[in-house]
């Protein structure tokens, strides 16, 4: 099987690091196209009204979700591999599982942040495996950084 389309979900955290050098390495081996997908969580803002500070943390988010795609943008270049970078408004789950049928692989970090978010993150890499149309490989930080 030949992985030409690689999608790589990101959030930002540092633990995306290593799924992307994983990516990278593949698309290499392959001569593989990367897209770096962030997808901005509405879910988030579903309860909240919408005021000047809802608007704020959406700028914020937008503002990381730049800065997410951008590091693998900027790997991904470096590298010499083609990408394309996506940012997208939706359910992380919901739009990666969506995605995936455009895509040969996912490679995606096992681990986000910390607190509710790393258990969200979680949560999305497995839905993620689960419900994908494409094989996903996740990526464990090495022992040392995970604890």
């Amino acid at each position: 099987m030949a992985f030409k389309r690689i999608l790589v979900p990101t959030d930002g955290s540092e633990f995306i690091k290593h799924a992307t050098n994983a990516a990278v390495e593949m698309a290499k081996c392959f001569g593989a196209k990367i897209t770096a997908l962030y997808v901005l969580d509405h879910t988030v803002f579903v309860n909240m009204p919408l005021d000047s500070a809802v608007m704020n943390v959406y700028s914020v988010l937008e503002k990381e979700g730049k800065n997410a795609v951008g590091y693998v943008e900027e790997v991904a270049k470096g590298a010499g591999i083609e990408v394309d970078t996506k940012i997208v408004e939706g359910s992380p789950v919901k739009v990666i599982v969506e995605e995936s049928s455009e895509h040969d692989v996912i490679v995606m970090g096992s681990l986000g942040r910390t607190g509710f978010s790393k258990l969200m993150m979680g949560s999305v890499a497995e839905k993620v495996v689960r419900y994908s149309k494409c094989p996903v490989m996740v990526v464990r930080p090495p022992e040392v950084e995970r604890k």
